[in-house]
């Protein structure tokens, strides 16, 4: 099972190269997975009619329980044939409806492949977060595929109305199914309906919320209005994600359920009285529209209803009605959809009111179609029939609920038959005044899926009792009905039969009347759905607007303050509510009268950063605060982080400095004594609040600290550094992640800055020159017009001479070439010795970093290209890379990254061993060193651009006359 799930995507990220070099011919090679998975399946259905089931499982979470957990049943084995079966054939049918040069198709075949692969394992899924995240899977590939022709604004919406609505009630499902693995014990779905829990208010609860993603996927009213809109995708999308797969998975969802929650208060009137209202409305809608596709649409919607409300009811015979609805939907409104391209593909147009005498013209895709329309229209001897019947008799026979849904039902199949000739009708008949539409010939390889499904329903009309077998395991998963009904072709003459008749004709006199029928539906038509849909987001980006217009005001001040109280109200109501220090132990000042001077001392320069009016003064003395708690950190025996908090504010502080050459020297805001009065209570209050929040935490502990456990851990390695195992080895998923949101921060940040640099019209021909700080080499440099050409002095660094003199500083750029090396060689010290002394990938990289930017203040923005050549990005990327590759490698044995060990012996360093914590680190000091690098190219060069810019100093073609030092 597995290996056809993996199957599908793995050749999905080929179908690029695949359609690149064979065209639309590698379509045939791309249906060759979900055409093996129909094999397989078909190779499993006595195990599966027997009651039996296949199973797979591998332990995802095994704290949480959550497995990847895969089942195929009775229900599942019906599923995956239509899923891998009409998608295999979809796939066919996609090499004559495209040409070879139809834009991006490669990424529309992979994008296909995709998602029968995600479909086919939410088919499989036996956990419910299994089944959620390939449902999901199935939202995003769905909106890349109804988005194809992004090109077109109708596309394009129509992608993010699919998108928003299948997503919000997936939302809700995820929490649905949440509670119902709470409430069970179990996330794995053959138990929980194997053994439900209690229905109590939690459980209606959640099972409203599941059917609310069930009915959204399903397009069931008031969710239905995404399905129509996507018709703006490509007809073999159409015919496979809204006939046989993706709108089915709602309907797929409610039937797995049914047989646990069917008898849940909350279940019945929802999925009774929406999927009839749904029934009615979709096929009322289909009666006055011109579009064939569009008419199809509505008509799916109106069977999807139908489907929903068969599967819901609750009771052996409907479930079994149900499941052979579907399986007779997937074979008649797929080559529906598949035939309407054909029609399309022939004759420019699927507007009937343009079409005439197609069927004259085409008579093999008309006989397709006649046949899979009678099938949907329930006409015998077609499996639709045979399914209708079955529904017909369920309903009949059930609870006074269930026959007021009889009627509904009846009423529904009367315009079924009334849209479905109407479709026949404007696709294919000769209309009295309309010249017979032109058309071209249609191949036989573009004909063939259709019809294979096409006659497929005709075959299993009378060979219904086939699948009985089958499809009454999954029925008799139910309670036992005391007259089990069988499929069958004939059960005589009877209600059913006379319902049938009735819904036949009704629909005939519908079709009959129709200029008069779509005169009346467009009298009476209410808003439709899409409408709503459309002011209802126009009414949130308003409202959006105005909440925004109102809380941000741009004031850093504001936000500050409006943080902190909220902070501040939150923590004194739990202080005031529990009286959380009760019983607390009483607190101690200091453990050291240093600490306490330091503190001291650190409070003057925080309350000193009030009285400032010099940015650069508020920035030494805020950085001054960071030392402190540097000290604080030296003075209670906690080298790592003392290292680490000494590097970080020194990068800060720089960064704050490169950023004030742009201020201006003093603060501008002017801050009234009120406002400053009220500032200082707020400020004190909250660290006041911290302080004693804190010490709570700290003095109400009732368990014993992990730290000991930790040591114990990290002894038992033969590693002495606590802090940086924890963070490589023992915690290493959170530090990847920390990792990832870094890169993601600096990325963004430095990508505002070079936000306008298209319009910066001196900097790109700069750029284009080659002149850049990140593109010049050493023979650049050479090149480069020097800051004094007759300057005796020797240059110490590489660029240094492309400064101006009265901008350079012989005894700085010594010391920058002196300690350049040895702060490289300590960087990478701090980061082999993590192990067992103070270092680690993270404070090795800032001072790496740290050395990068002192060649950068000594020499310039190109000294700083010489220091580093490479691209900053390519650090982050490959630190990125490196720590994520590392931290997969280790789930091999199941642990997070000791999962290899490397011992040897170097004969100047004696023995050594290497473990892949290392190669975690190495990646985390790649990556910071990225940022570090990123920051400075952005903060540093950028800036030095626009100061040489804004002084005249740059020629008109871009290169640089003379350079500006950072200093």
């Amino acid at each position: 099972m597995i290996a056809l799930i993996v199957a599908h995507f793995a050749l999905a990220a080929c179908a690029g190269p695949l359609v690149h070099r064979l065209g639309r011919r590698a379509f045939v090679v791309l249906a060759t997975p979900p055409a093996a998975a129909t094999v397989w399946a078909l190779t499993r259905w006595n195990t599966a009619a027997s009651g039996g089931a296949d199973t797979w499982s591998w332990q995802w979470i095994p704290d949480y329980g959550v497995a990847v957990d895969l089942r195929l049943d009775a229900l599942s084995e019906l599923m995956v044939l239509l899923a891998a079966g009409v998608g295999a054939l979809v796939l066919l049918y996609c090499a004559s409806y495209f040409t070879d040069d139809t834009p991006q198709l490669g990424r529309f075949a992979g994008n296909l492949l995709a998602f029968a692969g995600a479909m086919l394992a939410l088919v499989l899924a036996d956990d419910l977060i299994t089944l959620y995240v390939f449902w999901e899977l199935t939202t995003v590939f769905s909106y890349l595929l109804i988005g194809h022709g992004s090109e077109h604004r109708h596309s394009r919406r129509s992608a993010l109305q699919a998108l928003v609505v299948t997503t919000l009630g997936g939302l809700a499902m995820l929490v649905g199914f949440l509670i119902l693995g709470h409430a069970a014990g179990t996330y794995r779905i053959s138990a929980i309906v194997a053994d439900p829990p209690e229905a109590t208010l939690a459980v209606s609860v959640a099972v409203v919320l599941v059917l609310c993603g069930a009915l959204s996927k399903s397009a069931i009213w008031p969710f239905s209005m995404w399905l129509p809109n996507a018709m703006a995708a490509p007809t073999p999308v159409s015919a496979y994600l809204h006939a046989a797969a993706m709108v089915k998975a709602g309907v797929y969802l409610v039937a797995r359920l049914a047989p646990a929650f069917a008898d849940v208060p909350v279940w019945k009137p929802v999925v009774l009285v929406l999927g009839g209202a749904t029934m009615l409305l979709g096929g009322w809608r289909a009666l006055r529209l011109n579009d064939l596709k569009l008419v199809l649409a509505y008509g799916t919607v109106s069977q999807l209803g139908f489907l929903t409300l068969l599967a819901g009811t609750g009771n052996r015979n409907a479930a079994l009605a149900a499941v052979a609805m579907i399986l007779g939907h997937a074979l008649f409104k797929a080559p529906l959809f598949l035939v309407t391209g054909i029609v399309d593909h022939a004759t420019g147009t699927r507007d009937l009111r343009r079409l005439s005498g197609v069927g004259r013209s085409l008579p093999y895709v008309a006989a397709v179609a006649v046949l899979a329309a009678a099938s949907m229209a329930a006409l015998p001897p077609l499996l639709g029939f045979a399914a209708k019947e079955a529904a017909f008799e369920a309903l009949l026979h059930g609870t006074t609920a269930e026959r007021w849904a009889l009627a509904v039902v009846v009423a529904g199949s009367a315009l079924t038959t009334a849209y479905t000739l109407r479709f026949v009708w404007g696709a294919f008949a000769r209309k009295p005044g309309l010249p017979d539409t032109p058309v071209h010939g249609v191949g036989w390889a573009f004909l063939a899926p259709p019809a294979l499904l096409a006659v497929l329903g005709l075959v299993l009309g009378p060979g219904v009792g086939w699948t009985d077998r089958l499809l009454g395991a999954y029925a008799d998963t139910f309670p036992a009905d005391p007259h089990p009904y069988h499929l069958a072709l004939w059960h005589g003459l009877g209600t059913a039969l006379l319902l049938s008749a009735l819904a036949w004709a009704a629909g005939a006199v519908l079709f009959l009347g129709r200029t008069h029928v779509t005169r009346i539906s467009r009298r009476i038509a209410w808003p439709t759905a899409d409408s709503v849909f459309g002011h209802l987001l126009l009414g949130q980006e308003r409202l959006a607007l105005q909440v925004t217009g109102f809380i941000q005001r741009g004031s850093l001040s504001v936000y500050l303050a409006t943080t902190l109280l909220v902070m501040l109200a939150g923590q004194l109501a739990v202080l005031v509510v529990d009286t959380p220090w009760d019983g607390a132990v009483r607190p101690r000042l200091w453990d050291n009268p240093l600490q306490g001077a330091v503190a001291a001392l650190t409070c003057a320069a925080a309350l000193l950063c009030l009285t400032v009016r010099r940015r650069m003064k508020a920035v030494v003395l805020a950085g001054l605060t960071g030392y402190g708690a540097a000290l604080l950190f030296v003075v209670q025996g906690a080298p790592d982080l003392a290292l680490t908090q000494f590097c970080v504010e020194t990068v800060s502080m720089i960064v704050f400095v490169l950023v004030l050459r742009r201020m201006p020297v003093h603060f501008q805001e002017t801050v009234s004594t009120w406002r400053r009065a009220a500032r200082i209570p707020v400020a004190l209050a909250s660290a006041a609040t911290v302080g004693v929040g804190l010490w709570v935490a700290a003095a109400a502990r009732t368990a014993q600290p992990a730290g000991a456990a930790m040591v114990e851990e990290v002894a038992d390695h033969g590693l002495k550094d606590v802090v940086a195992t924890i963070l490589v080895d023992l915690r290493a998923w959170d530090t990847m992640g920390e990792s990832a949101v870094l890169a993601a921060a600096a990325i963004g940040v430095t990508s505002l800055i070079y936000l306008h640099r298209r319009s910066e019209g001196t900097m790109a021909q700069e750029e284009l020159q080659g002149r850049t700080a990140w593109s010049l080499s050493a023979q650049h440099s050479a090149r480069l017009p020097q800051g004094d050409d007759v300057a005796p002095e020797r240059s110490w660094l590489a660029a240094g001479s492309t400064l101006a003199p009265e901008h350079r500083s012989i005894v700085f750029e010594v010391v920058a070439r002196l300690l350049f090396h040895p702060i490289l060689v300590l960087s990478v010290y701090l980061l082999f010795c993590a192990e067992s002394l103070p270092g680690g990938g993270f404070v090795a990289g800032l001072v790496a970093g740290l050395a990068m930017i002192t060649r950068y203040l000594a020499g310039g923005r190109f000294e700083l290209a010489e220091a580093a050549p490479l691209q900053p990005g390519l650090f982050t990327g490959l630190g990125l890379f490196i720590s994520t590759g590392v931290g997969l490698l280790g789930l091999v044995d199941g642990t997070v990254l000791h999962a290899f060990t490397y011992h040897g012996h170097l004969p100047v360093f004696s023995d050594y061993h290497l473990s892949t914590s290392v190669l975690f680190d190495f990646g985390v000091y790649l990556l910071v060193l990225g940022v570090v690098l990123d920051i400075v190219r952005a903060l540093g060069a950028k800036v030095d651009r626009q100061i040489e810019r804004a002084a005249g100093v740059l020629a008109p073609e871009g290169g640089p006359e003379a350079g500006g030092s950072p200093r």
